[in-house]
């Protein structure tokens, strides 16, 4: 390609982007889980509030929109599918009916294994093929680019 003072411009090949192969890898990793999850009716963004109220136990609505980087709407759309399925259950804060904190019921519990199964699963097809040591190697790469980048947003989708 030559530009206006006649002189050719480079122009790099897609496959030289670091980004390029992040993103071929990441959809396909992403997108497989994302069909395993599908054979269990759940969503990502499901399993990942589930899997973040597993570690804190009870959360208000807000808190898990703050941490997943979503909207009130949007996480009470998703709690709402929760509660359909029974595995996210509402208390009201003691003094104060308007304020809810979210908890796993037993139902979601005994789900949280399968779809732990899933995601592991799912990470060990697509990286078994690397060794514990590149495995560690890798992670600690991601997490250096996500913080440089400032990424703090927990992946939904």
């Amino acid at each position: 390609m030559e530009t206006i003072t006649g002189k050719a411009q480079h122009i790099s090949d897609l496959e030289s982007h670091l980004g390029y192969w992040l993103r071929r890898v990441s959809n396909a990793v992403s997108g497989a889980f994302a069909r395993a999850l599908q054979e269990k009716q759940t969503s990502v963004t499901e399993w990942v509030l589930l899997r973040e109220l597993h570690d804190r136990g009870k959360a208000a609505p807000g808190e898990m929109a703050d941490l997943l980087g979503l909207t009130r709407g949007a996480v009470s759309k998703i709690i709402d599918k929760l509660e359909a399925k029974g595995w996210v259950q509402t208390d009201a804060k003691e003094g104060d009916n308007r304020y809810r904190l979210l908890s796993i019921s037993r139902a979601g519990r005994r789900s949280l294994p399968v779809l732990a199964r899933i995601a592991d699963h799912n990470d060990s097809v697509y990286f078994d093929c690397l060794s514990t040591k590149e495995k560690v190697v890798l992670r600690k790469l991601l997490i250096k680019l996500a913080e440089h980048n400032r990424i703090f947003d927990v992946p939904t989708e």
